[in-house]
């Protein structure tokens, strides 16, 4: 029987164990979207985990969706994340930098160009963003031009070119959580008209456009997808016809032969256990609130071959020995979760017998 502790292969690289460090943003990138000075100490902390996936990271200045978060669209970026990626390998680790465009859920006030959003159509999420000067209703966006959604899809592929050019393992690119590849799925964020819009076919078709491009541009072996299925993060609504567009989408993803499919399960089981049957390479499962001894559920079922976890990886940089060894874990401290510095960061202490 498989167990969290079996290597596995992925792509190109064998992992030394199943666990996976999910993304989560943590606000604490420079102005300009470079990486933090604390960013190659904290992920290099947590480099004994099977697969560190990094915060959600900018495409573009137009895919920036909060203040402080990292990007990969200027040299200065790619330096940064440098300093990430020789750190995490000094310490024997794995990184894939996960690429999100916001789409919708971004306010001016936390770009440095203070444009309005782009997002498949000109609707509002309904909800509100932190911003720099506390919460704000999101603005309604500005429906994406043709030309936008083409260099939409070349953002993502240059910024995986220089996601690799800067070390990484490769890219995961953020369809889930509400972001824009969520946005261009979900009927209720897309009443376009024209090939983005509509069908299932066309609702579909931004997202593998954009896991083609990438694939193309680094290699598929370097390339995963994440996806959060009937999740209404951002104001969300997939509707009656959500079981059958992941279905649709993730038979069309399987002959591009990406590295994996990262799926944010929601409540759906059945989904989950055919979206199994049809993708053919690692599919990594995240249930948010996942509990230490349900980590290898999904492993035990045959319905996981890797399995993330975020708040836990958060609080405790030795997160796998500490499972392995039923050592106890750190509490995680919600206050220091966004933005700061080391406290909640990079001071988690390891397990010390006493």
């Amino acid at each position: 029987m498989t167990t969290l502790w079996d290597p596995i292969r992925l792509g190109h690289r064998v992992l030394s164990n199943r666990l996976v460090q999910a993304p989560m943003t943590r606000s604490r990138a420079r102005h300009d979207g470079t990486p933090g000075e604390l960013a190659p100490a904290y992920y290099a902390q947590r480099a004994s985990m099977g697969l560190l996936i990094t915060e959600g990271t900018q495409p573009s200045a137009d895919g920036q969706g909060y203040a402080n978060t990292p990007g990969l669209h200027e040299a200065a970026h790619v330096a940064g994340w440098r300093l990430v990626t020789e750190a995490v390998h000094a310490a024997g680790g794995r990184l894939f930098i996960q690429l999100m465009h916001a789409g919708r859920m971004s306010h001016p006030d936390n770009t440095p160009h203070h444009r309005q959003a782009l997002a498949p159509s000109a609707i509002a999420a309904n909800v509100q963003i932190p911003t720099v000067s506390g919460m704000r209703d999101v603005p309604v966006p500005r429906a994406m031009t043709p030309a936008d959604i083409r260099r939409a899809i070349e953002d993502f592929a240059v910024a995986a070119e220089r996601a690799v050019e800067a070390g990484a393992d490769g890219v995961e690119i953020h369809g889930a959580n509400g972001y824009l590849v969520q946005q261009f799925l979900a009927p209720n964020a897309n009443v376009r008209t024209d090939a983005y819009g509509g069908s299932i076919e066309n609702r579909v078709r931004f997202a593998l456009e954009v896991a083609a491009a990438v694939a193309d541009r680094i290699g598929a072996a370097r390339t995963g997808l994440r996806l959060s299925p009937g999740s209404v993060l951002g104001g969300i609504d997939e509707g009656p016809e959500s079981a059958d567009l992941y279905r649709h989408l993730v038979t069309q993803l399987a002959p591009l032969g990406l590295a994996y499919l990262h799926v944010v399960q929601g409540r759906d089981e059945a989904l989950l256990q055919q979206i199994r049957r049809l993708w053919p390479s690692v599919l990594i499962v995240n249930r948010p609130g996942r509990d230490r001894q349900s980590l290898a559920s999904d492993l035990d079922a045959g319905l996981a071959d890797m399995v993330s976890v975020g708040r836990m990886a958060l609080s405790n940089p030795d997160l796998p020995v500490r499972i392995r060894e039923d050592l106890a874990l750190n509490e995680p401290d919600p206050a220091t979760f966004y933005g700061g510095g080391e406290k909640g960061y990079t001071d988690y202490p390891v397990f010390q017998a006493a």
